[in-house]
């Protein structure tokens, strides 16, 4: 009796603390990106609920994902996931988080997931990197600016 009632109440608080209807999205680690770009995650941009969670699936081994400074939105905390492994991150709060792999962000392997409005864009904007990694974050934001004017 007294186990079934614990169970009972862990139930319920998991039911608080896990948003109703938060979805799963899945990123992968990729040597070479279906656009044929080496060294890519796929996609490269996502949109997502504040609450949903983000499966980071190293196909091929060398990559991780890891948060960078200026890119997250007001209160988020920064990420880095273990490289070659697979992880999940939940994001809560809204805004646009950048993201890259650490061996090989500044060859252009590089991502954006918008959680909610992208409150923090402009900030993410001028944060972004130099070289292949901020012609990369270029096109991500273009497409998110174009995919906002088509959705009105």
């Amino acid at each position: 009796m007294v186990r079934s009632m614990f169970a009972a109440g862990a139930f319920v608080l998991a039911s608080w603390l896990v948003p109703a209807g938060a979805a799963e999205y899945e990123v992968r680690m990729l040597n070479h990106g279906p656009d044929g770009m080496m060294m890519q995650f796929s996609p490269q941009l996502l949109k997502i609920a504040p609450g949903d969670s983000v499966h980071f699936v190293a196909v091929d081994k060398g990559h991780n994902a890891q948060s960078i400074d200026g890119m997250l939105p007001p209160g988020a905390k920064p990420f880095s996931g273990p490289m070659g492994e697979d992880f999940t991150l939940t994001l809560t709060e809204p805004g646009v988080y950048g993201y890259r792999c650490s061996p090989h962000g500044t060859l252009g392997m590089v991502g954006l997931i918008v959680v909610g409005k992208p409150v923090n864009e402009d900030a993410a904007k001028s944060a972004a990197l130099p070289g292949t990694a901020g012609h990369v974050f270029a096109k991500l934001f273009q497409n998110l600016d174009s995919d906002r004017t088509a959705e009105k």
